[in-house]
């Protein structure tokens, strides 16, 4: 048996390391001024032997582990007494000589930057060597006790205490590459071992603590992946001692600060370093989950792609937690997030479902065969009965698991037996399954389809069995007593959720079939006079009914008869059991010729019974319901209309006896429906519009938030179906969008509606009118920046896309946002102002008055203004500038006005901020030319930035004007002697004809004594001008 050799049992301590000395240039980073920079000393067998080694490890990682086992070795011959009559070279030295040439390499890869490789590689070779030595040593002393409260001393620990002692004081060098390499190298010898002394590990946690404070991300990030390891062993380590009291303080406090780190820290490498390095606990799963909605997209696909698979079987999860994560994931704007969301959901989470135990380190995931209970468990995980509706998030994810999981698409069975016992889950299947294969692959899984699914005949008759199914449970949950309510409560959602994913179904099937056809008419037609039926089945049947009607008029026809007739029918079963009042006479009488009854008269009332308070009551809520019924199934019918109203007699009937009267009703509920249909009703006459636009104007003056944005909707829709001559004919309707606009502070939802239905019709070009259109620019522009609007995401969001798009459209757009942009930046200066008085934060409340001036610069900018006759990535170096000097023309005459001096000099720097172009029409140049000459004469500006900024676009201009007279001279001067001075109303310029003059600039410049005396005079004033800027500058 080996025995030791003489050695020191304690770590070695020698004078601190604070830089290294090789050589000159590594010595001039010295990492701190407090510490000694040791002396090289001579060269000797064992450096050779060791450098060698490091030498090796830099070049490729794949030697580490023989280079490792190398090196060993020449510590075993240092520390160990050999076993052999061989005598190595290394056996001359002793324990603490191999430590210091192993730290003496180790601390020549401090100053390497982050960019080279060997760096890298030598940090994972002396952690791998580490790891290596120290496994060696514990099979040299044989076994030891787990439980030991000490560990026990070997060459191995000595040597990385003595490593950690000269590396330490490093992570405060002033080199940030120092810091990062020795943050880097403690981090990975952290995560190499298994275990590290007690005495170690304080000052390791100290050290990093700081660091992840550092100006620096990439030291932070190698900072925080140390400490998230010595945080795990930590809290481990209490939970498993017996006595840990008062030590939960230490991992507590440390988790607290990395948590801050996770939730604060600029650098999105340092939040996902710690994401994926955090240990996962009940207290820190939150803030880890929380990562999903990060703005950085690699850090969101890295809690679906390393996070959630290492947490294990996603059902540990909240029910809510769930969906989120799924929702988040699926619709987020990244591609690379969705797909490693989908593959989390169709690889992972079903696989948990199935059974399949999670995959060992490094092996891949193994796939189990299709497992369709697995598949409804997953389904009934996700909660598809609230998830799978309409925007709910399940189609997305069924979606992508029937496009991604192909084994489990040829499986899919949808027998009788299937359809005989349906539940939500099954029944989203089929769902799913149907409007996959109908919407992706260009039909190529049609055929599959047809296999798989049954006939239209078929179809009905299963939707007619659970339409009843959903009837009785309606009736009963009706008629049960309060203990049982809950469960049938649930039954009847989930009774409801089957019928409507059959009704999704039948919306896609193919009704040539003319059996199936009628079939499926006739139980719709008599489904749809059912009065319990629920409004989103009842939506679903009228869909379905139009979907069955020909697309033709005759069509349209019939299918308002259909559901008019079903209107009466439900009516008719109320009115058998409720007696007329007078005080919804006409709505009543109404409805009775609807449904073909006499109007009901006063003998009839006067044989009404008295009713008790509680029977009035009963009937007067019984009234507003069916009532509200009724008007549900014609909102429904008259989305799914686009005839003329007037040619429609079913319509002008219905409008007349169901719709007004409903408008007029004293019930608020009612009324409000009706409103919303006799909008649907506007869109079909454009006479019928014009006559109510002054009652869905009073409804957004007198009604509450919800009515406010109904009747803005339905105003919107009006002017997009029927046109904007409507607004323009009528101040009253452009007051209420720009009331609408300026409505942040009192009703931020109606502000929200009123710009994306103001964006609209911008947009669409619907508000054709100029001073309309610059009216609600302007109110746009203002809500845009004033701070009003800082707590209104949606307004914000809706605004940062529409206006760039909107201005970089057309040229027009421009044009109309240079006319308003300096009226409303007035606006802002005196929003700005009044903050001034009252807010000391003014910059958090409101973006700079300069930032806001660049902003309606860049908008108005020709450069990035779309044109017809050129591609995208052309480049526009002579578009035409019009919109730009008449921007400049603008902010002059602001200037020359009786504006504030503070207003002026928000105003004036805008001027150097203009794109000059040479492709501008030569009379809008020439007059600009004169205007700012005039202003430079009179010393218009007295403050240097407005100043330098009128003198910068005179220069721009001058050139500009030099050069076109350059060009008229080279053009006339064979016909005829050009004047001195001609009149600019006298000269037509063709924007044709100014770019082609600009390719004789160069031949004119070449030949100065050919130019005429103008022109020289000219180049002179502009010689002084630039000398006046230049003296000006350096003054």
């Amino acid at each position: 048996m080996r025995s030791s050799r003489t050695s020191t049992a304690a770590m070695s301590h020698k004078s601190s390391v604070a830089s290294f000395n090789p050589r000159a240039s590594t010595a001039s980073r010295a990492s701190s001024a407090n510490l000694d920079i040791p002396t090289e000393t001579p060269d000797n067998a064992l450096r050779t032997q060791v450098a060698s080694v490091f030498r090796d490890a830099q070049r490729t990682t794949a030697s580490h582990r023989k280079l490792a086992v190398t090196l060993r070795k020449v510590q075993e011959a240092c520390c160990y007494e050999p076993t052999s009559a061989t005598k190595s070279a290394a056996s001359d030295f002793d324990e603490d000589d191999f430590n210091t040439e192993f730290v003496r390499c180790v601390l020549r890869v401090m100053p390497v930057k982050k960019s080279e490789g060997v760096g890298e590689k030598t940090v994972k070779f002396i952690g791998l060597f580490l790891r290596h030595a120290i496994d060696k040593d514990n099979e040299v002393m044989g076994e030891v006790d787990e439980d030991a409260s000490t560990m026990p001393e070997t060459p191995g620990t000595r040597l990385t205490a003595h490593l950690m002692e000269n590396v330490l004081p490093l992570l405060g060098a002033k080199d940030k590459f120092v810091r990062y390499r020795s943050t880097q190298l403690i981090s990975h010898i952290i995560n190499s071992l298994d275990a590290i002394d007690d005495d170690l590990f304080q000052q390791l946690r100290s050290g990093l603590l700081k660091r992840i404070r550092d100006k620096e991300a990439m030291v932070r990030a190698q900072a925080v992946l140390g400490l998230g390891r010595l945080a795990g062993n930590q809290i481990e380590a209490e939970q498993n001692s017996e006595d840990s009291d008062g030590g939960d303080g230490g991992a507590t406090g440390l988790l607290e600060k990395l948590l801050e780190v996770l939730q604060n820290d600029p650098s999105a490498d340092v939040r996902r370093s710690l994401l994926v390095n955090l240990p996962i606990l009940s207290n820190t799963l939150p803030f880890l989950l929380e990562r999903a909605r990060d703005q950085d997209a690699q850090t969101r696909r890295a809690v679906y792609s390393r996070l959630l698979p290492a947490l294990g079987d996603f059902r540990h999860l909240s029910l809510s937690m769930r969906e989120k994560l799924l929702r988040w994931g699926l619709r987020d704007r990244d591609e690379t997030v969705r797909k490693a969301a989908g593959r989390l959901f169709r690889e992972r989470w079903i696989e948990d479902c199935a059974g399949t135990p999670p995959p060992t380190d490094g092996q891949p995931q193994e796939v189990s065969p299709p497992s369709f209970d697995a598949l409804l468990e997953l389904l009934e995980r996700i909660d598809v009965v609230n998830s799978g509706v309409e925007n709910g998030v399940a189609l997305e994810a069924m979606k992508g698991f029937w496009e991604g999981r192909p084994d489990y698409r040829e499986a899919v069975s949808f027998d009788d037996n299937f359809w005989e016992t349906l539940s939500a889950e099954s029944v989203f299947t089929a769902r799913s399954f149907n409007d996959f294969c109908r919407s992706e692959g260009n039909g190529r899984y049609e055929a599959l389809l047809e296999e798989k699914l049954p006939e239209v005949t078929k179809v009905a008759f299963y939707l007619e069995r659970y339409i009843k199914v959903l009837i009785d449970a309606i009736k009963r949950l009706e008629e049960q007593e309060v203990d049982d309510e809950e469960e049938e409560e649930e039954d009847t959602v989930e009774q409801e959720f089957i019928v409507e994913q059959i009704l999704h179904i039948a919306l896609s099937l193919d009704y040539s079939d003319e059996v199936g056809r009628r079939k499926m008419f006739s139980l719709l037609r008599q489904t749809l006079s059912i009065p319990e039926l629920p409004d989103e089945v009842t939506k679903l049947t009228v869909d379905v009914l139009r979907d069955i009607c020909a697309p033709d008029a005759s069509g349209e026809k019939e299918f308002c008869s259909i559901v008019l007739e079903a209107v009466a029918d439900v009516h008719d079963t109320i009115v058998d059991d409720l007696p007329s009042d007078g005080d919804d006479e006409s709505f009543h009488s109404a409805r009775s010729e609807v449904s073909g009854d006499t109007t009901p008269t006063k003998s009839n009332k006067s044989k009404t019974p008295e009713l008790s308070e509680e029977e009035a009551a009963r009937k007067a809520v019984k009234e507003i319901v069916i009532n509200m019924k009724c008007l549900h199934i014609v909102q429904c019918m008259l989305t799914n209309v686009a005839g003329d109203l007037q040619r429609n007699d079913h319509l002008v009937s219905m409008l007349n006896n169901l719709v007004v009267p409903a408008v007029r009703s004293h019930e608020a509920p009612v009324r409000e429906r009706g409103l919303v249909c006799l909008g649907l009703c506007s869109l079909l006459d454009r006479s019928l519009a014009e006559e109510n636009l002054t009652l869905f104007m009073h409804f957004f003056s007198k009604g509450h938030t919800a009515l406010q944005i109904t009747a803005l909707h339905i105003l919107t829709d009006i002017l997009n179906v029927h046109g904007a001559q409507l607004l323009s004919s009528n101040q009253a309707l452009l007051k209420v969008y720009v009331k609408a606009l300026r409505f942040g502070a009192k009703s931020p939802e109606v502000q929200a509606a009123a710009t994306v239905a103001v964006s609209k019709l911008l947009l669409g070009r619907v508000v054709t009118d100029r001073d309309v259109s610059a009216e609600l620019l302007k109110t746009l522009v203002v809500a845009y920046f004033e701070p009003a609007s800082a707590e209104n995401q949606s307004v914000r969001q809706a605004l940062n896309y529409f206006l760039p798009v909107f201005c970089y459209s057309r040229a027009e757009n421009q044009d109309l946002m240079r006319s308003v942009a300096l009226d409303a930046l007035h606006t802002l200066y005196n929003v700005r102002e009044g903050l001034d008085d009252d807010d000391a934060d003014v910059e958090d409340e409101m973006v700079s008055l300069s930032t806001i001036g660049a902003c309606l610069v860049d908008w108005t900018d020709p450069r990035k203004c779309y044109l017809a006759d050129l591609s995208m990535d052309a480049e526009k170096k002579n578009v035409n500038g019009d919109v730009h000097l008449d921007f400049a023309r603008d902010i002059l005459e602001k200037l020359d006005s009786n504006l504030s001096k503070e207003e002026k000099k928000v105003i004036a720097p805008l001027l150097g901020k203009l794109y000059v172009s040479p492709a501008s029409s030569e009379e809008k140049t020439r007059e600009l030319y004169t205007e700012v000459s005039e202003a430079v004469d009179s010393q218009l500006l007295t403050d240097a930035t407005g100043r330098n900024a009128l003198y910068k676009i005179h220069v721009s201009l001058g050139k500009i004007v030099n050069n076109l007279d350059a060009a008229e001279g080279n053009n006339f001067r064979r016909s005829t002697s050009r004047a001195t001075s001609v009149g600019v109303e006298d000269r037509t310029v063709v924007e044709d004809k100014t770019v082609v003059l600009e390719a004789d600039i160069k031949e004119e410049d070449e030949d100065e004594g050919n130019t005429p005396d103008t022109t020289v005079v000219r180049k002179r004033e502009d010689d002084s001008l630039v000398d006046d800027l230049l003296t000006d500058e350096e003054a």
